[in-house]
Parts: C-alpha cells; sequence; structure tokens
C-alpha cells in the first residue's frame, strides 16, 4: 500500500476483491430516497428503533442487503447509496498495477474520504426522522463494515445522534476514535485487522462495548466479501449478525447491561 489514498487502510480492504458468487437470497426491502441517495430500506415498518448502515467501499452487495434484512428482524434498516452509484470499481482489485493503484488511491481521497460521508450522516439522519412514515422511530443506530467501520467511528462522538454503534471488520482503527466515543460500541475484528490497534483501541474505550474476534474469516466476511457458498463462512457471517442483534439488544431496545 504505497499510495498516500490508502494510507491507514488494512492491506486487505485495499487488495481483496468481493465476491460477486454467493448464495444470499433476494433482497426482502424496498427502496427510497433519502437526500438524493438510492436508500434501501427494510425490517419493520413500524418499528421504534432504526438502524443506518454504511456499506463497504464496494457499495450495495447482495451480502451487505441480506444483512441489513438480518438486522430487519427486530429494527427498521436504511441503507443509503453513500458513493451515488459509484462505488470502488472491481476492477481495480488487486490494485497490481500503478494505474489500479493509483485509481484506488484516488478513490480514497475523493468519493470514498471518510469525512465526506461522516459529516454527511448526522443530515441524512434528520431527514429520515422526518419523513413520514418514520415519524415512529425514537432510537437510532449505526453499523458499518471495513470502511463504513470509521464512519462509525467518526459519527458515535460527542452529539451523535445515535444510542449505539458496530464496526464490523474495520478499516482505520484508531485509539483516538475509542477516547472520543459517546455511546456502546461493538467491534467484530476478522484475522486481517491489527491486534494492536484493536487492544489499542479497547484500551481507550470508556464506554460499554464488545470485541468480539473471528480469527478465520476474512476482512468483509459480513459484507461485500462472504463467501456464502463456504458453509464455514456461512456460520460466522451468522454469528456476527447474530451478536449485533444481540448487542443492539442489550444497548438500544432496554437498558444496557455492563459488557
Amino acid at each position: 500500500m504505497t499510495s498516500g489514498g490508502m494510507h491507514g487502510h488494512s492491506a486487505a480492504c485495499c487488495t481483496v476483491p468481493p465476491v460477486t458468487a454467493n448464495n444470499s437470497p433476494p433482497a426482502q426491502g424496498a427502496w427510497t430516497e433519502v437526500d438524493g441517495m438510492k436508500t434501501y430500506v427494510t425490517g419493520q415498518p413500524e418499528g421504534k428503533e432504526a438502524i443506518l448502515v454504511i456499506y463497504d467501499i464496494f457499495g450495495f452487495f447482495p451480502q451487505t442487503l441480506q444483512g441489513a434484512d438480518i438486522l430487519g428482524q427486530k429494527y427498521k434498516v436504511f441503507v443509503p447509496d453513500w458513493f451515488e452509484g459509484k462505488p470502488c470499481d472491481l476492477s481495480w482489485h488487486p490494485p497490481d498495477t500503478k494505474e489500479k493503484e493509483e485509481k484506488l488511491g484516488n478513490f480514497f481521497q475523493t468519493t470514498g474520504a471518510p469525512p465526506k460521508t461522516a459529516q454527511r450522516v448526522p443530515k441524512v439522519v434528520d431527514l429520515l426522522k422526518k419523513m413520514p412514515e418514520n415519524a415512529g422511530v425514537q432510537k437510532w443506530a449505526v453499523v458499518g463494515y471495513c470502511w463504513g467501520g470509521k464512519i462509525v467511528a467518526l459519527t458515535t462522538q460527542e452529539g451523535t445522534p445515535f444510542k449505539a454503534g458496530a464496526a464490523c471488520h474495520p478499516a482505520m482503527v484508531d485509539p483516538s476514535d475509542a477516547r472520543g466515543a459517546a455511546v456502546p460500541i461493538a467491534m467484530l475484528p476478522s484475522k486481517d485487522e491489527n491486534n494492536e490497534d484493536v487492544a489499542g483501541w479497547e484500551k481507550e474505550m470508556k464506554q460499554k462495548h464488545l470485541v468480539k474476534w473471528y480469527p478465520d474469516q476474512v476482512h468483509g466476511f459480513m459484507a461485500a466479501r462472504a463467501d456464502l457458498t463456504d458453509a464455514n463462512v456461512r456460520k460466522n457471517y451468522e454469528d456476527g449478525y447474530k451478536t449485533l442483534l444481540d448487542f443492539f439488544g442489550q444497548h438500544l431496545l432496554g437498558s444496557p447491561s455492563k459488557i
């Protein structure tokens, strides 16, 4: 990872392509528009708790939408198209030429620059709250995958609209983000995340939290890189979503319990 645009990203985030063949069932939700973005909506129509999803750099993938449907068993779930139809191009992976590396690096500095999306999140939540069909939603949480995990870190600081957050196989883990965290956060690292970074984050985390490692899974196993034709990957994928549902059950639905 020599490009400055990829500095801080896990090697897997920048080099491993998504899985395009999988056993994901058809998406169960519907589509709407929020802040000009095509947005996937699934889950409980009259739900009082909602989850905003920050996908990974590959945008809408069946495995990610299936995960939203799983979370939708208990919550109303929204997945906006943060990249507005221009996610990371599959042809850039792996970035084994200078041209591919430059294109990927440019993506992280422009469309995929974390502050760009993080600054947009509060506005999107506010717009969702104002939609008549969401009038009953009282509490919000946020889930991010890989690149999206950094957005979770940036949007759960003081003044956050969220009551809880979760970062699945997160990129750019930074202990300083934990110091400013204002709500409970779950972190689900894969074998490709840096142990020292995660340990540093946990040491600095003062809010209630959960760190659950998936040591035999690749970066992205709960989103675009989930090979759901593999029984072990599917088992861990399902366990990851059960972990999220349990965590939000503690910290979004009811009185938080100490972890």
